[in-house]
Parts: C-alpha cells; structure tokens; sequence
C-alpha cells in the first residue's frame, strides 16, 4: 500500500476512463485540501463586483433605443450583474409607484399589495430572456435590455394616464369617446409587446421556434392582466375618514354591513312597490345609474326619481338602482342582475293594458351604445341597448318610456323603438352630451329637462323635451362646447301617445 506521499507523486497517463476520472478527482481533492484555510476561504469566495457609476444610464439609453425599433449595440461593454438587475426593478417598481399616484386626483389608498404584482412578470420576463439563448449577449445583459424597454414605455403610458386622469376630472376626457380609453391602455400594451419581440429577436439566437414561444409567452402574460381583477397599488380614498365634500371621490370597502346590505335590498324595495290601481294610469318609475367613480350621476337619479314620484304621483312605486360608495347600504347597486329582476318585478305589479314604466338611465356612453359602469373593486357589467329591451320585453312592459342621459345616446333609439315607446335621449348618436365632470352639479340634460321643465313647468314628456333643447343649446355655446350642439333626441310611438295624454290629464 502506498502512502499520501506517493499518491500525490503518481503522473496519469493520458486517455480517458471512468477510473482515471475518479482519481483525479481525488488527486485534486487532496490538493485543496492542503491549502491553508485563508487561502480556500479566498479561493471560494472571489470578490464581489462594484457597481460602476452611472450604470444605470446606458441601460435606459439602450432600453430607449429598442423601445424605438432601433439597433443596439455595445452592450457587451456595459454592466450586467445582479445589483444592476436589482436597481434596474426598484426603479421601475417606484416609478410606477409614482405614477399611478400622479393619475389620481385628490385623496388616495396606499396598497402594499399591489406591490408584489409584478413578481410574476419579472420571473416570466428573466425566464424569456433566457429561452432566447442570446449568444454573445448573455441572459443577463439581455434582461437589463429588456428593463430598460420597460423603463421606457412606462414612463410614456404613465405621463398619458396622468394627463387622462387630469382631463377626467375636469370633465374633459369623456369629450374625446371611450375609443381613448381603450388607445391609453391597449397602445402602450402593444408598443411594448412589439418593442420586447424585436428586441428578443435581434440579440437572440433567431431561433424561429424558441422566440415565437417566448412571444406566446408575453402575449399571454398580457391577457392574464386583461382577464384577471389586479390589486392597485393606489386606489381613489378619502383623506382624515369621511369625505369633505360630496364631490371628493370615494372608495368602496366590501364591509359586513356593505354586503348584508347588498344581499337583502333588491328584494326589500322591490316588495315595498305599490300595486297598480285598476282604472288608474299609474306610473311606475325606475333610474339606473351604473358609474359610480362620479357623484353627478347619483344626484341625477336621486333628483329625476324625486320630480317623478312628485309631479307624476309616483310615489310608492319608485326605485333607484345606484352604483355609489355613499349609497351602498341605502341603494340596490345598478348592475344587469338587479335591472332584470327590478323590470320583472314591476311587469307584474304593472296592468300592461294602462300603467307606464318610466325608466332614465344616466351615466357615461360610447358611440355603440354601451354605458359606462364603475363601481371599483366590483367590475358589474355594461347596460346596452339590446339588454334593455330584451329584459323589458320578458318583464311584459307594454307602455315605455325611456329616458337615457350619456354622451351619443341617440344611438339607443333604433333598437328600442316601437309603436308603445316614448324614447328620449341626451345626445345623437354623433355628438357628446355635457356636464357630467366630477364637479358638475348635474348634466345639462338632466338639469333641463327634469329639475326646470317637468319640476315646475309642464307634465309633457315632448313639451319639455322641445324647451330643453333650446335651453342645452344655449348652455353648451356659453360652455364653449367645442364639438358640436348634443342635439337631444326623442321618438313616440303613435300607440304611447294617448295613454300619456290620459296620465296628463289625471295628474292636472
């Protein structure tokens, strides 16, 4: 038996063999081995690379020069190592810290939350950068590439929805049609899924299979935040408890009482609805206003369902269905859900043959008929034209009369005319309605309408609708509306007609 002495002495043949490799290994072992403790302690540990000045610069440089489609070159010359990723995500994560703050007027709620979202994104953005296989660059380098794009597209869409959430508090945005929603959201979605494609493409291996997989990746890291409800790091709230004025904007919280309250309206007031009188024209009267980010629209409905209730002798047999934090566990919440219960409900409290539904609907509109809902963080669903007539078609309602409060609300008269309808809108179907900004008193429609003509004027649905036009008119030029007269619209039905008049003629 040999000694350690000699072990160590022993050259190795040349070749290559299971046996020779496991000595080897050991002759290594034993080498180390006899290295000093400080010297091994040196060797594993080498040392840690200082972060250079100003390496976060030519990162966003280059980040910003893909983010524009052009060439990138050099970064083989930059720093790429961990500390450098992280600066590269903190800095992304405050900057979005900061510019969902900015987008939101007045007071707002800090969620911590909201801060682990991107945890996902991250780990599915470094795990693409390495599937890529960049061959010069490395993963690295090529994720710090990547941090740059998104630095950069971020801080564009976030200067957008800050300028978007100044112009909707002014009452500006709904100006421009929801379509602007839709291009603030989905542009900067897609220019950064186009600026990550190229720029995997271009310092990747070019493999077609690897980086289509990886874009199938992205586009569906994208639907998920589509489909999936997200926990924002900055919600609209109320600074010092309960608002100061009834214009601040609120936040909903989903408390016990919130929810009880929730579950148990919609039938209570339901049942409390007077029956109809047989002989008697009666009007059964119901405002739905599903935007609940505005208190314009709760002030609408409250004040249209009071002129109702007083002049049309209403009372008994009226409902509000209202998306608002400060009515949550007063008032039904305006989804699709209550309206078709509410609708059914009074069809069969209704005599078709001589009672009328009354029903106004006030909230933002788009050009295709939808009104706009809100009632974070519940997310009801959009009111059409088409939903409304079919549920009032299954309710039974004979006798209609429609009343809609949004920007190009005359896109709603096709759909829902007949000969037993009365339908009334605030807009075309080509032009903006006005005064329903955070801080607008109500609509000009609304105002018009219900608060001056019917209020104290007239009981004809058609007399006050003729005066409110010129009246709209009037306040939109002195407004300065710049796109156009709203051009309130209206349409009776020839059979709706005589049973108005008959209800007309009760009441006076």
């Amino acid at each position: 038996m040999t000694d350690t002495t000699d072990r160590k002495a022993v050259s190795l043949p040349p070749g290559d063999s299971p046996w020779m490799r496991v000595w080897q290994q050991e002759a290594a072992a034993q080498a180390v081995s006899a290295l000093p403790v400080g010297h091994m302690a040196r060797t594993e540990r080498p040392a840690r690379e200082a972060l250079r000045p100003g390496v976060l610069g030519p990162w966003w440089a280059a980040g910003a020069r893909a983010a524009t489609f052009r060439p990138v070159q050099g970064l083989q010359a930059l720093q790429a190592t961990p500390a450098v990723v992280a600066w590269l995500v903190l800095i992304n994560l405050l900057m979005q810290v900061m510019w969902q703050r900015l987008a939101l007027s007045g007071p707002a709620d800090f969620h911590w939350q909201g801060l682990l979202q991107g945890g996902l994104d991250l780990a599915l953005i470094a795990w693409v950068c390495a599937w890529v296989r960049p061959p010069a660059l490395g993963m690295a380098r090529l994720l710090c590439l990547v941090l740059g794009v998104e630095f950069v597209v971020s801080q564009a869409s976030g200067l957008l929805w800050v300028l978007a959430g100044w112009a909707q508090a002014a009452g500006q945005l709904r100006q421009l049609g929801v379509w602007v929603i839709w291009l603030l959201w989905l542009g900067p979605m897609v220019w950064w899924m186009a600026a990550m494609a190229t720029a995997l493409w271009r310092q990747g291996d070019r493999h077609v299979r690897p980086w289509l997989f990886a874009v199938a990746l992205l586009a569906g890291l994208m639907a998920l935040h589509w489909l999936m409800p997200s926990q924002q790091i900055w919600t609209p709230g109320q600074a010092g408890g309960q608002g100061e004025g009834e214009d601040e904007p609120v936040r909903l919280v989903l408390t016990e009482p919130v929810l009880r309250a929730q579950a148990t309206l919609p039938e209570q007031q339901l049942a409390a609805l007077k029956p109809q009188r047989p002989g008697v024209v009666d009007l059964y009267v119901l405002t739905f206003a599903p935007y609940g980010d505005e208190e314009v629209f709760r002030r609408e409905s409250a004040m249209v369902a009071d002129v109702m209730a007083q002049r049309f002798d209403a009372q008994g047999r009226t409902l509000q269905l209202v998306n608002n934090p400060r009515t949550a566990e007063q008032l039904p919440w305006a989804t699709t859900d209550n309206l078709r219960r509410a609708l059914k409900r009074i069809g069969q409290l209704m005599d078709p043959r001589e009672d009328v539904l009354f029903i106004h609907l006030t909230s933002h509109g788009a050009r295709n008929g939808v009104l706009a809902t809100a009632l974070w963080p519940v997310r009801p669903d959009a009111v059409t034209p088409a939903l409304l007539k079919a549920a009032l078609d299954d309710a039974g309602i004979r006798h209609r009369v429609v009343s809609i409060s949004a920007c190009y609300s005359g896109s709603w008269i096709a759909p829902l005319a007949d000969e037993d309808s009365l339908l009334m809108t605030a807009a075309d179907a080509e032009h903006t309605s006005y005064g329903c900004g955070r801080y607008s008193p109500l609509t000009f429609f609304g105002r018009a309408m219900y608060d001056e003509l019917l209020r104290t004027q007239t009981r004809s649905f058609t007399e006050a609708h003729a005066k409110a036009r010129g009246l709209i008119l009037q306040r939109e030029e002195e407004a300065g509306k710049d796109d156009g007269y709203s051009n309130p619209q209206i349409r009776v039905g020839a059979r709706i007609g005589p049973v108005l008049d008959a209800l007309q003629r009760r009441l006076e």
